[in-house]
């Protein structure tokens, strides 16, 4: 399930140096970008639960991002 555009991984892609970037890899960046959103909210509503409550909030994703 591909939830981002492309567009804005590859504007991240040249940000970050590269002259050129194929469409098959800024696809690969995307699922994998996707994974690691995916597993971060996971953890950060368990988080979220752990501490009573429904809403995931900022502390909580910064909470998991160090991980």
């Amino acid at each position: 399930m591909t939830l981002l555009p492309l567009a804005p991984l590859k504007r991240i892609a040249k940000k970050a140096g590269a002259k050129r970037i194929s469409d098959k890899a800024v696809e690969e960046l995307r699922e994998y970008v996707e994974e690691v959103a995916d597993a971060m909210a996971k953890d950060a509503s368990v988080a979220a639960k752990h501490a009573g409550r429904v809403t995931v909030k900022e502390d909580d994703i910064k909470l998991v991002a160090k991980r």
